[in-house]
């Protein structure tokens, strides 16, 4: 008994001293983790906080909605519809280098491709992987779940009437910045400011939660084109026939409203698909319509007979003799189709005489008639805002050559544009008024400036109407119902050897109804192939067509009440 009372008494010190111990390094564990509790929470809150927001919390970019541009009724010609971008933190993606099998042969970016961009790039947190995907095509790439692969929402531009309308609205580049046309000359107004956002992302780089807008992204605003769609589909397809039938090097169509100055449409040929650029020559983005310049030709002669009528000259009735239908100036001898003997002024513009044009040109002081033309608007620009638009060659001179003076009244020596020349004739269609041309739309009609008198111009129509008769050179630009008042136009193209033999531009530029006109177009035709290139043969019919269903399609009421034209169309002759 005593034993064992020794025994029990030896082992109560033992005892206590180890629940002692026990006890004192749980209260150093504890105070540790108050201490550092403390520290974390207190001490390096901020850092850590920092460090925590670097790995899960993103600046990321907004991007700004483009403008959208439209017809003069609304229709969509330019849209931005949202795709997805892929991009790649190389710093982040070097850390998992065991993911990137798993890509496999994706098409969109495969495991060796993105394992030799990334190391290339290892110093940088940025790097594009693909843009512009569909959302299905950009989901088979982050079903992967490699880390440091994330998506970003951009927008790509969609052209809903593609070629149609290409060379007017023209395209952007993968950033969304105007490349060509509208989108170029608009650029200011359509792009938008992005702007930024921070978000927070999971391990898989998924974004679970927007914490604020830094900066909200400004869309851009709208821009609305004087372009009809349903007239600019008219005017290409007949454009498009024409250059296929007379396998002509181009083309081009302008459409002007003649009150407003509005363009209504504006097509070229040969064209391209914006949609699906891969392929497409850099002589196919041109709009021809406002960059390339030709010799007007016989368009030229109304306005030659225009100045000659406002200097009071001469009147559509004062008889000039073309015998024998050429005429020597200087070294060179102006020809004549034939020998029309003595005619008066109007006939010769029904028949286009040379020779007729020429006398009353060299009847006028020497700087009347190209200070005529240059108030007609040829030898500057039209003022539509077109990037690249030509402004024409109109001669200056401190001293004219009898020769030529000639050849600028029956339009050589002097280049236009298409879309020039429409204006021209606008203004003669405008009682003599000039008003700024436009490719946005117009809310009323603008203030006119005075070219020639009202009269002149009533006068010069009239004439004009003769060309379209069946006694004149246009007889293919008759539109059933309407009156049309114009001229045709063949030159004679120029090589770097002079004046080709064999090679032309046909061209008519005309106004209707003539009776109270609403519409003045130009008809281009490059390059005719064949024994068909006269302007009264290869423009003309495309002006009929097109005009005739422009007249149409805007509700215009037909001005002529004796029925429609009849007679042999299948003529054309010389301009």
């Amino acid at each position: 008994m005593r034993g064992a009372a020794r025994r029990k008494a030896t082992r109560k010190p033992n005892t206590t001293l180890r629940w002692r111990f026990v006890l004192a390094f749980w209260a150093v564990c504890a105070s540790l983790l108050v201490v550092r509790a403390v520290d974390l929470q207190v001490l390096e809150r901020e850092f850590l906080a920092h460090q925590g927001d670097i790995r899960n919390l993103r600046v990321e970019p907004v991007a700004a909605h483009r403008g959208v541009i439209r017809d003069r009724d609304g229709r969509p010609l330019a849209v931005s519809t949202p795709v997805i971008t892929l991009w790649a933190n190389p710093k982040e993606a070097l850390e998992h280098p065991e993911q990137w099998s798993s890509l496999g042969s994706n098409p969109i970016i495969n495991s060796q491709d993105f394992a030799a961009r990334v190391r290339k790039h290892e110093s940088k947190e940025f790097i594009y992987l693909a843009r512009g995907l569909a959302p299905e095509q950009a989901q088979t790439v982050l079903d992967k779940k490699v880390a440091g692969i994330y998506p970003l929402t951009e927008y790509r531009r969609y052209y809903p009437a593609g070629e149609v309308t290409s060379h007017v609205v023209g395209f952007t580049n993968i950033d969304e910045k105007g490349q060509e046309g509208v989108e170029l000359a608009f650029q200011d107004t359509l792009s938008g400011e992005a702007g930024r956002k921070k978000v927070v992302r999971d391990l898989l780089g998924r974004v679970i939660q927007d914490i604020e807008v830094i900066q909200p992204a400004a869309p851009g605003k709208d821009v609305t084109l004087s372009l009809d769609l349903r007239l600019q589909y008219l005017a290409y397809k007949e454009l498009l026939a024409a250059t296929r039938r007379f396998k002509a090097k181009g083309g081009s169509v302008v459409v002007l409203d003649v009150k407003t100055g509005e363009v209504l449409a504006m097509v070229n040929q040969p064209g391209y698909n914006p949609n699906n650029r891969s392929g497409i020559t850099r002589g196919s983005l041109r709009n021809r319509a406002v960059t390339d310049l030709f010799e007007p030709g016989s368009t030229m002669k109304p306005f030659t007979v225009a100045a000659a009528l406002e200097q009071g000259l001469v009147e559509p009735t004062t008889m000039v003799n073309t015998h024998p239908g050429s005429l020597r100036v200087g070294s060179k001898t102006i020809h004549d189709h034939r020998d029309y003997g003595v005619i008066d002024v109007t006939t010769i513009l029904t028949k286009s005489s040379n020779v007729g044009t020429s006398k009353l040109a060299l009847s006028m002081d020497p700087s009347v008639l190209p200070g005529y033309l240059e108030r007609f608007g040829f030898g500057q620009v039209t003022g539509v805002r077109f990037p690249g638009e030509s402004d024409g060659v109109l001669p200056i001179r401190a001293r004219w050559r009898d020769v030529e003076r000639a050849a600028l009244s029956y339009g050589y020596g002097v280049s236009v544009s298409a879309l020039q020349l429409a204006q021209a004739y606008a203004i003669l269609a405008n009682d003599g008024q000039r008003v700024p041309l436009s490719m946005v739309k117009v809310d009323k009609p603008p203030k006119g400036e005075r070219v020639i008198g009202r009269d002149v111009a009533h006068s010069i129509i009239d004439m004009l109407e003769t060309v379209v008769s069946l006694e004149g050179t246009a007889r293919r630009a008759q539109i059933p119902g309407y009156m049309v008042a114009g001229k045709t136009g063949t030159v004679h193209k120029v090589t770097a050897h002079g004046y080709a033999d064999d090679r032309y531009t046909g061209i008519f530029a005309g106004v209707a109804p003539a009776s109270n006109p609403r519409i003045a177009a130009a008809v281009v035709i490059d390059d005719p192939q064949g024994d068909a290139y006269y302007g009264g043969l290869v423009a003309a019919p495309v002006f009929s067509a097109v005009v005739g269903g422009v007249l149409r399609t805007l509700h215009i009421p037909p001005d002529q009440t004796d029925g429609l034209i009849a007679g042999n169309l299948d003529g054309g002759g010389p301009s």
